[in-house]
């Protein structure tokens, strides 16, 4: 198997990450892995750093707290193994998983954690999100998407890095390359897996970070496939504008109203950006 750079972004995960670090390297020794584990601090206030450096990870300090997504970009550069596998400091993943998942980016460009089985300990508050955030990205990515921000996946450094610029600081990093690679249509594989409560006190703004993540998905689906937003607001405008004609058809009007006009226009007009915006996304490739 190729060798592969393991990037655990951490905030404040003093309590878990010794053993998370452990574990890791315990299986991919296990499995004859050749790799290397690299602890991001992201400007934690208490020993995880240290505790990282005395587990036997390199640390790659942030200095300030940037955010998930830039813990795991300056990560990637300073990896120096073509395969970059992430997980988190919490415990929350299976470390057993990554020798598999490792295996399964031979025939494949990412190979993702999946968190469906019936065990997975979602909290109650993120499941309803979640779940409504995956049938969100299903539609716009043409595809059934097990798990589209699972923290635990192996994919290729190479490609990751044409796609750095799009990558976001905060915690939507997972999100943006599930669509990126499932949109241009790159290889991803899903298993499932095992999901524990996690050690510590979650990072997670259930509510922001929500709202966040259907922006996010919205953006990065307008990037490669604009085509799935302005069709569907086209034929809204479009459909307004029937029901407006009938509407005066019925009153025996013989002039359409203003707004009637101001919908079809509006409906060519988002038609026409929509193929605008596709051919120049065809032409970007």
């Amino acid at each position: 198997m190729e060798a592969v750079s393991v990037i655990i972004p951490a905030f404040n995960e003093e309590d878990g990450v010794a053993d998370v670090i452990a574990n890791i390297r315990l299986a991919l020794t296990k499995a004859r892995v050749k790799h290397e584990i690299l602890l991001v601090d992201d400007g934690s206030k208490d020993q995880t750093a240290l505790r990282a450096y005395q587990a036997g990870a390199q640390v790659i300090s942030m200095g300030e707290n940037r955010g998930y997504g830039a813990s795991i970009k300056a990560g990637m550069r300073q990896a120096q193994y073509p395969l970059i596998a992430i997980t988190d400091a919490d415990g929350t993943y299976p470390a057993a998983e990554l020798p598999i998942l490792v295996q399964m980016t031979q025939n494949a460009d990412m190979a993702v954690g999946a968190r469906v089985k019936p065990g997975a300990a979602i909290p109650l508050v993120r499941a309803f999100p979640k779940w409504l955030l995956g049938q969100w990205a299903n539609y716009l990515a043409d595809r059934k998407i097990p798990d589209l921000n699972s923290g635990l996946r192996v994919f290729r450094k190479s490609i990751a890095l044409r796609y750095e610029g799009l990558f976001p600081n905060r915690f939507s990093f997972t999100t943006t390359i599930t669509l990126a690679l499932e949109c241009h249509g790159y290889i991803v594989k899903y298993r499932p897996i095992d999901y524990a409560p996690r050690v510590g006190r979650s990072k997670i703004h259930p509510v922001r970070d929500t709202i966040n993540f259907f922006s996010l998905v919205l953006r990065v689906v307008m990037y490669f496939k604009p085509l799935k937003v302005f069709i569907p607001l086209s034929g809204i405008l479009f459909a307004g504008a029937l029901v407006n004609i009938f509407n005066a058809y019925l009153r025996g009007l013989t002039v359409l109203p203003g707004s009637t006009l101001f919908l079809l226009v509006s409906g060519v007009q988002v038609a026409a950006l929509g193929l605008l915006a596709d051919l120049l996304v065809k032409r970007g490739r």
